[in-house]
């Protein structure tokens, strides 16, 4: 081989070295990118719940805490007015069973956006808690089974509890199910929630494609933020299975 074709050659590899250099840079930077962007949206995601909470809280304590006392002082006031005239008096009864129903609500309405018992007895409780009010007024059968009990950080219950209310709350609105089973346990510093429901199914992937999916993208977000594991199984007419492993510590 002639001096003029190992330059040739010693030139060519130079190229092809400073090429390969640039594609690998490129690919490192996209890699890099995308990383950058998966952890700003995970950061986005995480920031939009946590304000979604707080208002959540905030809302709930306002009911709970001058609203409530508000309306019953106005019901007690009420139910102190003597009158003679049976009109009157009929008047006065309707105003007192509508606040009834209106403090019902309310309470009802505080619980829902942040449970008493979840801050008080932890996630189990409050979850026993919502079950037997749904149970109250739908016609779903819920069963829940806890298989091993864990101590779960406050700031991960309400993640946790969110996922089982939307479970259900899913469950009631698209499975047209009669029974959802619920199993809690823990295992290696991680609680696992499966559930499993007799109702009608769907295409996952129709469903992602064409609606974003019945409150999953819900599901998937907060199983993000907790760096837990989110897996559906879901065939028309076959039912839903749902299971969820989110580390505790």
């Amino acid at each position: 081989m002639g001096e003029g074709e190992k330059q040739f050659y010693n030139a060519v590899l130079v190229l092809a070295l400073l090429i390969g250099v640039i594609i690998a840079y490129f690919i490192i930077t996209i890699i890099r990118y995308h990383r950058r962007y998966i952890r700003l949206q995970k950061d986005r995601i995480h920031a939009e719940i946590q304000i979604q909470e707080n208002e959540r809280k905030r809302i709930a304590s306002d009911l709970h805490d001058s609203l409530g006392p508000l309306l019953s002082a106005v019901k007690l006031n009420i139910s102190t007015i003597d009158v003679t005239n049976p009109d009157d008096q009929r008047i006065i009864q309707k105003t007192a069973k509508y606040l009834d129903e209106i403090i019902g609500s309310m309470r009802q309405i505080s619980y829902n956006l942040l449970p008493n018992t979840l801050e008080r007895k932890g996630l189990i409780e409050a979850v026993r808690e919502f079950i037997a009010q749904v149970s109250n007024q739908q016609a779903l059968q819920i069963k829940l089974f806890i298989v091993k009990e864990s101590i779960v950080p406050k700031n991960i219950e309400i993640h946790i509890f969110r996922m089982i209310q939307e479970i259900i709350h899913n469950t009631i609105k698209h499975a047209h199910a009669k029974s959802l089973q619920i199993g809690i346990s823990s295992e290696n510093k991680h609680i696992m929630i499966l559930t499993k429901d007799d109702g009608q199914g769907f295409d996952l992937a129709k469903v992602k494609t064409e609606s974003g999916g019945l409150g999953l993208k819900s599901l998937e977000s907060r199983c993000e933020i907790l760096n837990g594991i989110f897996s559906l199984e879901s065939e028309p007419g076959k039912g839903t299975n749902c299971y969820i492993k989110v580390p505790c510590s």
